[in-house]
């Protein structure tokens, strides 16, 4: 089972007795599974049940920090670059509503913090997504100028990320850390 068709992420393998079964959770809302059989002996396979998260478990999280970070006096006293390398890997990881969340407190995040609290390079898988459904909305001529909400919620994170590693005189790294060696010889060649 794994959260990814590939069965590369959050994969958990099973195999004998149901005593060697254990609960296991995933992110987000897809649960990928494959059942293959050794034909070893004649049982009828296996049965498991998925339920959704825990109730409140990620909803209470983001409602917790979304609020310390509203506060400014609160702000310096968290630990900014932990939190931040936490929500990039949320944002990385989940799907729908939750990683629209995570992006909304990565833009408090950079909204809110000083000079080197956050290591904005984390935020290359970000940036290829969004490039990605960028290359794509130009080709999409049957909804010209309909933004998906993750598609919007990315353009205003890295608009912000931009115009704050502006201000801090650090773009030009920013941008090279973000892209790739290939797609900087495009935009070159072009």
């Amino acid at each position: 089972m794994s959260s990814s068709s590939d069965f590369q992420q959050d994969r958990h393998s099973f195999s004998g007795s149901p005593q060697k079964w254990t609960d296991f959770e995933l992110p987000g809302d897809t649960l990928y599974y494959r059942f293959t059989s050794d034909m070893s002996n004649t049982e009828w396979g296996y049965k498991f049940t998925v339920t959704a998260g825990h109730l409140g478990r990620f909803q209470t999280g983001f409602e917790i920090l979304k609020q310390m970070l509203s506060e400014e006096r609160v702000i310096p006293h968290l630990p900014l670059a932990k939190i931040w390398e936490w929500q990039v890997g949320v944002a990385c990881r989940q799907t729908g509503h939750q990683r629209l969340k995570a992006i909304h407190l990565l833009l408090k995040i950079v909204q809110g913090s000083s000079q080197g609290d956050c290591d904005l390079t984390l935020l290359k898988p970000l940036w290829q997504l969004f490039t990605h459904m960028e290359n794509n909305s130009c080709h999409d001529t049957a909804k010209p100028g309909i933004l998906l909400p993750l598609h919007r919620a990315l353009a205003e994170l890295f608009f912000v990320t931009e115009n704050r590693v502006t201000e801090l005189g650090s773009l030009q790294e920013y941008l090279l850390a973000l892209n790739t060696e290939d797609h900087l010889h495009r935009c070159t060649a072009q």
